[in-house]
């Protein structure tokens, strides 16, 4: 999923074509800042650290991951002493750089906030911004605005099976072999490696990645499942929310992959996602940007597939007995 969203040299020529504005900041804040850059999470840089507070302040919850550049040392040394005070060091860190190169892979910065730009050029800034990143940079009493564009090489996963045709073939241009680690993420380890997977449902779309996972105990899978809805940023893979499901099945169900239905009741949008949040749960419509129900569609409990296609959504409602609700695993994991 993550490869058929680096991008290959070939295509960085499709985006020299970059969408500029100019508006005004009447204060320097985040909440300036990220309305007028339209970021609701994701990785955020600041580039000059001579103004502590605004990179403290960037980080309005937790789907933000900050990191804080600079060229003096005592700048750097200040924002880490003064984060520790404030106990945000972590999730906001501070570090040096030479002033010209950005210290990131390419398509990994959400929002780009540069206070100072000293010798980084238009490129360097539009090599680290995913697509659809934007660049704040500071003139004067202003900031200027830079929206690096998505390229149309790149395809969404949004179904089960691709998409809602059934047919599990991508139209991706950019997707190769691996060039290097775009990002790690948690957890380390599944459960068991013979018996349900962890992952029980994956899509991508607008550059996040929503998954189903069981993020129960790995001191024994005879522990309790613990199941919820994950969405990360796809190119930086910044938690963005969480979900709790309150049911799942069996996470002891032998042979990896469990029942075929549960794969397809996950599909996302470039803003939406429908998922049922439990076996017997109905149909939800999220915001993908931050995991808030937008509404519960009527009649849709015990839906075992879901299909977006056009403005609709489609869903199978299975009202019956499950074959599968008696289902009792063997614990013999010998």
């Amino acid at each position: 999923m993550l490869t058929s969203r680096l991008l290959h040299p070939i295509a960085l020529c499709l985006l020299l074509s970059l969408i500029v504005g100019m508006q005004p900041a009447r204060a320097d804040n985040a909440e300036a800042l990220f309305k007028q850059s339209g970021v609701q999470g994701g990785f955020v840089v600041q580039v000059g650290l001579t103004d502590i507070d605004l990179l403290a302040s960037l980080r309005t919850h937790q789907g933000f991951m900050v990191h804080g550049i600079d060229t003096d040392p005592d700048h750097v040394a200040s924002a880490r002493q003064q984060l520790r005070k404030a106990k945000m060091y972590g999730p906001i860190t501070a570090d040096r750089f030479d002033g010209s190169n950005l210290p990131y892979v390419d398509n990994i910065v959400n929002l780009l906030v540069v206070t100072s730009t000293g010798d980084i050029d238009a490129k360097e800034i539009q090599r680290v911004l995913v697509p659809n990143g934007v660049a704040l940079v500071k003139s004067g009493e202003q900031w200027k605005k830079t929206v690096k564009p998505r390229s149309d090489l790149i395809d969404d996963w949004t179904h089960y099976l691709h998409d809602a045709s059934g047919n599990a073939v991508a139209s991706d241009k950019i997707a190769g072999p691996p060039k290097h680690l775009q990002w790690l993420g948690s957890p380390r380890w599944s459960r068991h490696h013979d018996r349900m997977a962890s992952i029980s449902a994956l899509v991508s779309a607008n550059g996040r990645m929503f998954y189903i996972a069981d993020e129960g105990s790995r001191v024994s899978i005879q522990l309790p499942g613990k199941w919820v809805l994950v969405a990360r940023d796809a190119f930086n893979g910044t938690i963005l929310w969480k979900r709790p499901i309150n049911k799942w099945f069996s996470h002891l169900w032998p042979l990896k992959s469990g029942p075929t239905q549960l794969a397809r009741r996950l599909v996302a949008t470039d803003d939406r996602v429908y998922v049922t949040l439990g076996l017997k749960a109905p149909l939800l419509e999220l915001d993908a940007a931050t995991g808030e129900t937008v509404r519960e569609l009527a009649d849709s409990t015990a839906t075992e597939e879901i299909l977006h296609t056009g403005d609709k959504v489609l869903a199978l409602v299975n009202k019956g007995k499950w074959e599968l609700d008696d289902y009792k695993p063997e614990l013999n994991l010998g």
